[in-house]
């Protein structure tokens, strides 16, 4: 039975710096799907938030001066700040510090312990602050995490939970459901390390105290991933799983993450909700990194890209089309402002914004700024190939876009939004609107109504990527707000001869090269 709700997730950022290119990515990734989804009939739970507990945290506040509480409001604001900058829809906002979700990680510790996979016990090992992370001794590289952070050798009494029970489940669950993690190349990645033999995992720390308390025992804090990943079941309404929050959001549909932290999520997290005898999240995507001009993102190297300034100097739907056109998600890709201009020039510029400016302005002045009748001219073989590509006409139509979507190949569906706008721009030129204005005013009307049609329909395709400008080309062929779901690209809900149209404008500006370079 298909769901009628959908509920995708952010991770939660970690509040020791402000937002960059990378947390960018992953948002307006969750928003796009969010977005798609509110348009094709689903009740939407879009959350994202801040992780703001553990050591790292605590050593931040520490080198500012000030309490932590003090420190994670301020930097929590700048999360919400971006998701402003980026025009993010999520319904929830949620920060580990907020007494609702501190009562719902406490109640999750408790349903591990009342299973009977938590003990109490002592831990010796190395220990990533910057990760918050423990790494094996054969996982160090140089003396240093796998992610190149420095370790410190730590021992402690501490809380473990029986990770190891947990191997042959979490490989049945890979066995069984493929696509719980994506892409491949991440669930092969998962699938080695737990076969590689799962240990116990350390769940507490009693050396600091910035996180929550362990339930029962007030000396020890909740190892900060524990605490994290719970955020996801806390915005649901966890512990009240009787409620319709509850019932109507949980599972998850989608955790989006990055690459670093698939370990996390695709391990520790469904071992923990299978201890608590909770339903597992349908799926984690684990998406790659950026680097900038060929170069690893770094403060060092003073190459961080803000969400600030590429929407300042790009345009916000510009930066939101680059991110999901530019490299198939969950791969890496490379951030460089000649390819960021080149991509908005070619695509946007030179072909949807060409096709929607050269259509609209010839509508104005040949067609009593009207949207044209095409019926003048009869049923033309060529016009129905176009609008085959545009409208819905069959009802597995939109299927493609949707497996895209769940998917996470966003490249892919926004190429074929490009391919549509670039057949359209060759019937344009084939069918010469402007020699059929002398030769035969009923084509032409009939070669302009297809046009203004297929942009109706691109229209609505692109609001999830670029909602502002898909509204701008929406309006300007007087599509009702309230006729834009995926549903009304059927051709029943085509553009009605006759209607008036607003004098045209465009919709995307190129990209001048001094301003890329």
């Amino acid at each position: 039975m298909t769901r009628d709700s959908y509920y995708i997730t952010t991770p939660i950022y970690y509040v020791n710096d402000k937002p960059h290119l990378g947390h960018a990515y992953t948002s307006v990734a969750c928003d796009v799907i969010a977005r798609f989804m509110r348009l094709d009939g689903k009740k939407v739970k879009f959350l994202t938030g801040t992780d703001e507990h553990g050591q790292k945290v605590e050593k931040s506040a520490a080198a500012a001066g000030i309490p932590p509480q003090a420190f994670v409001d301020e930097v929590s604001q700048h999360f919400r700040h971006m998701g402003e900058v980026l025009e993010l829809s999520n319904d929830d906002f949620i920060r580990t510090t907020e007494a609702r979700h501190i009562r719902a990680a406490q109640a999750l510790w408790k349903r591990l312990e009342d299973a009977g996979d938590i003990y109490l016990g002592s831990y010796a090992g190395w220990y990533s602050v910057r990760d918050e992370a423990y790494y094996a001794e054969s996982e160090l590289i140089d003396g240093k995490a796998p992610t190149g952070a420095p370790v410190e050798w730590v021992e402690e009494e501490s809380y473990f939970f029986r990770l190891s029970k947990f191997q042959e489940p979490l490989l049945e669950l890979y066995r069984t459901q493929p696509d719980f993690i994506l892409p491949e190349s991440r669930r092969n990645e998962v699938i080695r390390f737990v076969e590689g033999g799962l240990k116990d995992l350390s769940i507490s720390r009693t050396t600091f105290s910035w996180g929550v308390t362990v339930p029962g025992n007030e000396k020890h804090i909740m190892y900060v991933w524990l605490d994290a990943l719970a955020n996801y079941l806390t915005a649901a309404g966890f512990p009240d799983i009787d409620g319709a929050h509850y019932q109507h959001f949980w599972p998850a549909s989608l955790h989006m993450v990055g690459k670093d932290i698939v370990r996390f999520h695709a391990v520790y997290w469904p071992a923990f909700l299978m201890s608590a005898k909770l339903s597992l999240p349908e799926r984690v995507f684990a998406h790659g990194w950026w680097t900038i001009e060929g170069e690893k993102m770094s403060k060092s190297l003073g190459n961080v890209v803000s969400p600030d300034h590429l929407v300042e100097k790009y345009g916000l739907d510009q930066t939101r089309y680059f991110l999901l056109r530019e490299v198939p998600f969950g791969g890496d890709g490379n951030f460089s402002r000649q390819s960021m201009a080149e991509r908005i020039n070619a695509d946007l510029a030179n072909n949807i914004g060409n096709l929607a400016q050269r259509t609209l302005s010839m509508i104005a002045k040949n067609a009593e700024e009207k949207v044209p009748d095409p019926m003048l001219a009869g049923k033309r073989p060529q016009d129905v190939a176009l609008l085959d590509l545009a409208q819905v006409t069959r009802a597995d139509s939109l299927d493609s876009a949707r497996d895209q979507i769940r998917r996470c190949k966003f490249h892919e569906m926004l190429g074929a939004i490009i391919s549509m706008a670039s057949a359209a721009n060759e019937y344009v030129d084939r069918e010469a609107p402007w020699k059929q204005r002398k030769e035969n005013p009923d084509a032409m009307q009939a070669t302009l109504y297809t046009l203004a049609e297929v942009l109706r329909c691109i229209g609505i395709m692109l609001q999830p990527f670029m909602p502002e400008s898909a509204s701008k080309l929406l309006d300007q062929l007087a599509v009702p707000a309230h006729a834009r779901s995926f549903e009304h690209l059927r051709p029943e809900h085509a553009l009605i001869p006759g209607t008036p149209l607003p004098k045209p404008q465009g919709i995307f500006p190129r990209i001048e090269t001094d301003l890329a370079a």
